[in-house]
């Protein structure tokens, strides 16, 4: 295990009626709020009526932004950005799914930065200063709403950035399952791929002893298998509901990586794909993952090998390493495909004449990975892998 520093400063409220925690915060901030909203989904289940009334009864000043899409976009964060400076925004509320998080987190660094702020986030420096941000949670997937991390896409240029810093964390986040109950069941599989594969982000790294952490994200995939199966079956189940939203929570907190060097490289493949055709973040892990898994298992079979055995139920009679670790990715295949998600960049959308390009593209800041390193020549081996 190597040395870490952990402090995570979001308090989080999570279970039945956790929103009636939020007239109680709100007083600790001015007058203004900024709204981050997504496409409707939040008034459709009556929780945008909720939360309006909620701030108007604390006597709050609202300006709204709404229309966050998947994959947020830069032209939303520049909106947002004017929106505070006009209205001297004290607080940016998030109410929807990661989009909406990610998107809140971009204007809350924006606002506090001279100078362009897209050649800030390419410099993938820390952000130490940002508005005040804190989300009420409708889709579980991906961990925005406690740890201080958000991604940004710019359509013009076709990029997609990584952002993240202390700064950047929201201030407290509200999660009840009840609210993620009529969420499409696409947004569901997607959600639950992206929270299965931050999980694993954490453990596919370079050998480290961290037993502890290690059976957290054994049990996390579990649970997050079972729990969207449940889900799929019956949108209604709470249980099910509340384990899969909690799994988003810790499979990107910071405490699941403590003492790790996290891997991130099937992200970073991945962020072409959402970055060129606006594919969902977790159609396109469902695609590369698998892959990864396998170029990667080449190099070192063993540790997919126990990741078979743990999360799949890989038989220990089969005792050569690299035939375990085909079967359990054979089997997270399956579990994909039953579930509904692509297979294949061809299911996507992605032309195969793209991928030099989008290779090229996934190392222009350096090779990728941690448990094995990827220069273009191995982006482009994996990308033709996902055919």
């Amino acid at each position: 295990m190597e040395n870490f520093a952990y402090h995570n400063p979001t308090r989080l409220y999570f279970g039945r009626q956790a929103i009636d925690e939020l007239p109680g915060e709100l007083e600790k901030y001015g007058q203004t709020i900024l709204l981050v909203t997504g496409g409707g989904s939040v008034k459709r289940m009556g929780l945008y009526d909720t939360v309006m009334k909620l701030l108007h009864r604390g006597g709050k000043t609202v300006i709204e932004l709404p229309g966050i899409s998947s994959n947020p976009k830069y032209t939303h964060v520049l909106e947002g950005q004017r929106l505070c400076r006009e209205h001297h925004v004290d607080l940016i509320l998030a109410v929807g799914g990661g989009s909406c998080i990610d998107a809140a987190k971009g204007i809350a660094a924006a606002t506090m930065m001279d100078g362009d702020v897209w050649e800030y986030f390419l410099s993938r420096a820390s952000v130490e200063r940002a508005l005040p941000v804190a989300t009420i949670l409708t889709i579980p997937a991906t961990g925005s709403e406690m740890n201080g991390n958000a991604v940004i896409s710019r359509w013009d240029t076709k990029e997609k950035v990584a952002v993240y810093g202390n700064a950047l964390y929201p201030a407290f986040s509200i999660l009840d399952p009840v609210y993620s109950f009529s969420v499409p069941a696409s947004h569901t599989v997607y959600g639950a791929i992206d929270i299965i594969i931050h999980a694993l982000e954490h453990y596919f790294v370079p050998p480290t002893e961290t037993p502890l952490l290690d059976y957290l994200t054994e049990g996390l995939v579990r649970t997050a298998v079972d729990s969207v199966r449940r889900v799929l079956r019956d949108p209604c189940d709470y249980d099910a509901r509340a384990n899969l939203m909690f799994a988003a929570t810790v499979a990107n907190g910071p405490g699941i990586g403590l003492g790790k060097q996290a891997d991130w490289a099937s992200h970073r493949i991945e962020h072409e794909l959402s970055a060129l055709y606006d594919v969902p973040h977790g159609a396109g892990l469902a695609v590369v993952y698998p892959n990864w898994m396998t170029y990667a298992a080449e190099k070192d079979p063993s540790r997919f090998a126990h990741f078979a055995r743990a999360a799949w139920d890989v038989p220990a009679e089969l005792e050569d390493d690299m035939a375990a670790a085909k079967a359990g990715i054979a089997q997270m295949r399956a579990f994909f495909t039953e579930i509904g998600a692509p297979a294949t960049l061809e299911q996507l959308g992605v032309p195969a004449d793209q991928i030099p390009h989008m290779a090229r593209q996934a190392v222009r800041f350096g090779a990728l990975g941690s448990y094995c390193k990827l220069d273009a020549a191995a982006v482009e081996q994996i990308l033709n892998m996902c055919r």
